[in-house]
C-alpha cells in the first residue's frame, strides 16, 4: 500500500536530467544477454503480422474469382485456408508472447535484484531523506511499468509499424491511385494524434499524481482513524478528501472530454477514408479499372490501419509510466554511497585496547546545526559507559557514528588507535551488537529472528542466548517453541517479549561490544527485573555502551557521560556525579523522588 502512494509521484530534478534515451539505453546490456530469444520473438512477430495480412488478400480472391465464377469448391478451400491462417497467426502470437514474457520477467528479476543489492549498500543518510514507500515503488511499480512496456507496448509498436507498412504496401500494389488518395488524409490523422498526445500528456500525469494524493490522504486518515474520531476531526478529514477529489476531478474531466473528442474525430476520418474507397472504387469499378474484391480489400485494410491509432492511444499511459520509471530506477542506481570503504582497509581482528572519540563535530544536514559539538571521550576495553541526558542531546548519534552509519564532519573515531574510516565497514560492525528501543521482528519463526539466518548459529546457541536473557521462559510456552511463526510486526508477542527476543539476537552473535539504546525502556517492571540479573552477568567483562533514561540501569557504570545539546557537560561515576550536584544529580533526584519528596534510592 505504501509503495502505491509513490507510484505516480513527480520525478525529481536529478531524474529529469536523465534523458529517456539515456535511461532506456541502460537497458541494452540486459537485452543483449537475451539476444537469441529476442531475434526468435521478432521472427514470430514478422510471421504473425504477415499472416494477418494474408487473409484479406484471400478474401479479395474469393470475391473476384470464386464467387464470380460460381466455384463453390474453390470458395470452401479459400475459407478453409483463411481459417488455417487465422489459427496459425494466433499460434505465432501466443508463442511470441510467452517467450517475450519469460525474457521480460528474467530481465526484471535481474533489475530488481540489482536495485535491491544497491539499496542495501546505501548509507543510512539516504534512507533519512527517502521514504520507504518511494523505494518500494522503485523496486515494484517502476520495474513492473518497464516490464509491461517491454513485453506489451514495445511489441505493439513494432507490430503496428510492420502492420502499417504491410497495409499500405498491399494497397499500393493493388491500386496505387486509390492508395495515394487515402495517404493524403493520413497526415491529418497523424497531426491529430501528435497534438492529442501533447495536450493530454501533462493532464494525464496530473490525474495520476492527484490520484496518488487522494490515496495518500485516505490511507493517512484510515491509519489514524482513532485520533480522527477521538479529536472530532471528521469534518476536517472529509473536507481534505473532498478538496483532493475535486482537484482530481477537474483534470480528469478535461482528459476524458479530450479523449472522447479525439476518438470520435478519428472515427470520423476512418469513415471518411472508407467513403473515399467506396466513392472512387465504385466509380472506377464501372469503368473496369478496379475490381469489387479490391474495394473490399481496401475497406478491410483501412479498418486495420486504424488499429495502431487505438492501441497507441491506449498505451500512452504505459509509455509515460515506463519513461518515468526508467528515469527513477537508473537515478537510484546512480546514487553513490558517501560512507565508502577504504581502498586498502586495515585488518582489525578484535578489540584489544578500547574506543576513542576525538573532537567529534557532527551535523545530519552538513550545516551549522550541530548534533554533536567537540565531543571527546575514551571507552577502555571491558568497561561500561553510559550516555544520559534529555532527548535530542546526541546520545543515539554517538552509536550511529561508532557503527559508521554516518561520518563526522570534524574529528575522528578510533578503535585500538585505528581510524574506523580505514576499516572495512562489515568488519567494523561485526564486532558490535545493537539493541534498540524500537524492536523489529522479521517474517519467519522465533529461531530465525534470533539468528537472522546466520549459518554459524545452531539451535543450541540460539537457545543458550535466549536462556541467558530469560526469553526461554515464554518461548517454551509457545505452541511450537522456537519454530513458532512470528506474525506481522511481531503482533503475537507482547512488547516485553519482543524486547527479550532482541536481547537474545544480540547475545547470539557473542559481540565484543554491546550497544544498548534505551533497551529496557519498553519493558514492564516485572520483565525488567527478570533481565537485570542477566544483563549484569552479560555485561561483566564485556565492553558496553548504554543509553538510558532510566538511571537505575546504569548506576554501576564505569563512567557516565551526560550530554546536553550535543556537548558532554558532565562525566564520571554515579556517586561522583551525585556529589557534584549538577545536571545529572537533578535528573537522578527527579526520577527517584517519591510523593513525599524523599529520595528512595541514593546509589
Amino acid at each position: 500500500m505504501t509503495g502505491e502512494l509513490y507510484e505516480n509521484e513527480a520525478i525529481t530534478q536529478t531524474e529529469k536530467n536523465i534523458g529517456w534515451r539515456q535511461a532506456f539505453g541502460k537497458l541494452i546490456p540486459y537485452l543483449k544477454t537475451h539476444r537469441p530469444g529476442l531475434i526468435y520473438c521478432f521472427i514470430l512477430l514478422v510471421g504473425g503480422t504477415g499472416l494477418s495480412l494474408a487473409w484479406p488478400v484471400l478474401l479479395k480472391q474469393a470475391m473476384d474469382e470464386d464467387i464470380k465464377n460460381g466455384d463453390f469448391r474453390a470458395l470452401l478451400m479459400t475459407v478453409a485456408l483463411i481459417a488455417f491462417i487465422q489459427a496459425a497467426t494466433i499460434t505465432l502470437q501466443y508463442l511470441q508472447r510467452v517467450k517475450l514474457e519469460i525474457i521480460g520477467q528474467d530481465i526484471m528479476v535481474e533489475l530488481k535484484r540489482k536495485l535491491y543489492y544497491h539499496i542495501l549498500s546505501l548509507d543510512l543518510a539516504y534512507f533519512d531523506k527517502h521514504p520507504v514507500g518511494r523505494l518500494m515503488a522503485r523496486v515494484e511499480s517502476d520495474t513492473e511499468a518497464l516490464r509491461l512496456m517491454f513485453t506489451n507496448t514495445v511489441v505493439l509498436i513494432i507490430g503496428d509499424i510492420l502492420l502499417l507498412a504491410g497495409v499500405y504496401g498491399l494497397m499500393f500494389y493493388h491500386s496505387p491511385r486509390l492508395t495515394l488518395i487515402l495517404l493524403s488524409i493520413v497526415p491529418v490523422v497523424a497531426a491529430m494524434v501528435y497534438f492529442f498526445e501533447k495536450l493530454t500528456t501533462p493532464r494525464f500525469y496530473e490525474v495520476r499524481r492527484k490520484m496518488a494524493e487522494v490515496t495518500a490522504s485516505l490511507a493517512e486518515f484510515l491509519h489514524g482513524m482513532s485520533i480522527v474520531q477521538i479529536f472530532h476531526r471528521g469534518d476536517y478529514a472529509r473536507e481534505r478528501l473532498n478538496r483532493a477529489n475535486r482537484a482530481k476531478f477537474i483534470d480528469d474531466r478535461y482528459v476524458n472530454i479530450a479523449v472522447v473528442l479525439f476518438f470520435n474525430t478519428v472515427f470520423f476520418f476512418q469513415y471518411v477514408m472508407i467513403a473515399a474507397v467506396l466513392f472512387f472504387g465504385l466509380s472506377w469499378a464501372g469503368q473496369g479499372k478496379i475490381t469489387v474484391g479490391t474495394i473490399g480489400l481496401f475497406i478491410i485494410l483501412v479498418w486495420r490501419s486504424f488499429d495502431p491509432i487505438w492501441r497507441t492511444s491506449e498505451q500512452l499511459a504505459n509509455i509515460q509510466k515506463a519513461v518515468a520509471g526508467a528515469k527513477r530506477i537508473f537515478s537510484l542506481l546512480s546514487e553513490k554511497s558517501v560512507i565508502a570503504d577504504a581502498v586498502r582497509p586495515v585488518a582489525w581482528p578484535k578489540l584489544e585496547e578500547g574506543i576513542k572519540f576525538e573532537n567529534i563535530w557532527f551535523s545530519y544536514n552538513n550545516d551549522d546545526n550541530w548534533v554533536l559539538r567537540d565531543v571527546s571521550f575514551e571507552i577502555p576495553r571491558g568497561s561500561r559507559t553510559a550516555l544520559v541526558g534529555v532527548t535530542g542531546g546526541g546520545k543515539s548519534t554517538v552509536i550511529s557514528l561508532l557503527l559508521r552509519m554516518y561520518d563526522p564532519q570534524k574529528g575522528k573515531i578510533t578503535v585500538d588507535g585505528i581510524d574506523i574510516r580505514d576499516l572495512d565497514k562489515e568488519n567494523l560492525r561485526r564486532h558490535f551488537a545493537l539493541v534498540l528501543q524500537d524492536i523489529l521482528l522479521f517474517p519467519g519463526d522465533v529461531a530465525s529472528n534470533i539468528s537472522l539466518e546466520a549459518e554459524a548459529l545452531t539451535l543450541e546457541k540460539i537457545a543458550a542466548a535466549a536462556r541467558t536473557v530469560e526469553a526461554e521462559r515464554f518461548i517454551q510456552k509457545l505452541p511450537e517453541g522456537y519454530k513458532t511463526v512470528v506474525s506481522e510486526k511481531g503482533s503475537n508477542f507482547s512488547r516485553g517479549e519482543r524486547q527479550l527476543l532482541s536481547f537474545a539476537r544480540a547475545l547470539a552473535v557473542d559481540p565484543e561490544v554491546l550497544l544498548l539504546d534505551e533497551a529496557t525502556s519498553s519493558v514492564d517492571p516485572e520483565t525488567e527485573r527478570l533481565i537485570q540479573t542477566s544483563l549484569q552477568r552479560l555485561l561483566q567483562g564485556r565492553t558496553s555502551i548504554i543509553i538510558a533514561h532510566r538511571l537505575a540501569t546504569i548506576l554501576d557504570s564505569d563512567q557516565i557521560l551526560v550530554l546536553r545539546r550535543g556537548e558532554i557537560i558532565e562525566r564520571g561515576k554515579h556517586v561522583d556525579l551525585i556529589l557534584q550536584e549538577g545536571y545529572y544529580s537533578k535528573l537522578f533526584h527527579l526520577q527517584f523522588k517519591n510523593r513525599n519528596g524523599v529520595i528512595a534510592h541514593a546509589g
